[in-house]
């Protein structure tokens, strides 16, 4: 455990108590793709497995638990809730999820640490967690309306994957041997996804400042 490492789950943990903040004290999912929530509640499924077999730390045990249990709430409240799901953007949420499932299973079967069940569980959550937002930034440029809970849920996303590189290239530095190309690999493809949204999220966040400058 690190700073980076730390701050990067804190900031991860942060953007699902934004998102969760949104749907249950608001009871809107607007904005919002389930299609990305779906996503993310299978890469979490995936790469937990080893929750009750194989213990690290108190810490760990409790964030798996956490980010599994709001992961499916999230799901739920979108597909279940009497009023959330009413809000839920059917027309503009049309991106085909299923299609990036299968290409990241078998991508996992073909490149993984090591050929075991879990191992491929494990890369197959890692290649999925990369691409699984992408359903969220095309709803996001679709619609071009981006309330503040929904940007700021996106932008500590994006934050998390940046202080996860941060993390990688202080231990790479401090640990020897510390080599882990999947993780890596995936991890800078996921955080160049997110690029766009960063720059046009500053913008409007600029704008908007200067809106109350001169207003006051």
């Amino acid at each position: 455990m690190n700073l980076f490492r730390l701050a990067g789950d804190m900031t991860h943990l942060v953007s699902v108590v934004v998102l969760l903040l949104k749907i249950h004290t608001i009871k809107s999912c607007a904005g919002i793709s389930l299609k990305t929530q779906e996503l993310y509640a299978l890469v979490f499924a995936a790469r937990y497995l080893d929750l009750f077999v194989h213990f690290v730390s108190l810490y760990n045990t409790v964030m798996k638990l956490v980010f599994l249990a709001s992961s499916f709430s999230i799901v739920w409240y979108m597909r279940k809730h009497k009023i959330v799901r009413r809000t839920y953007d059917r027309e503009h949420d049309t991106f085909r999820h299923h299609f990036i499932v299968l290409p990241c299973l078998v991508l996992a079967l073909l490149i993984n640490e090591r050929f075991t069940f879990r191992e491929v569980m494990w890369a197959f959550s890692i290649y999925l967690e990369a691409v699984a937002i992408l359903p969220q930034l095309v709803l996001l440029q679709r619609t071009r309306n981006i309330d503040n809970l929904t940007g700021q849920y996106v932008f500590f996303l994006g934050a998390y994957r940046v202080l996860y590189i941060l993390n990688w290239i202080y231990r790479y530095f401090t640990e020897p041997h510390f080599v882990h190309w999947i993780s890596w690999i995936a991890g800078i493809v996921q955080t160049m996804l997110y690029a766009d949204f960063f720059y046009y999220y500053i913008i409007s966040w600029n704008l908007s400042s200067q809106s109350i400058f001169q207003t006051d």
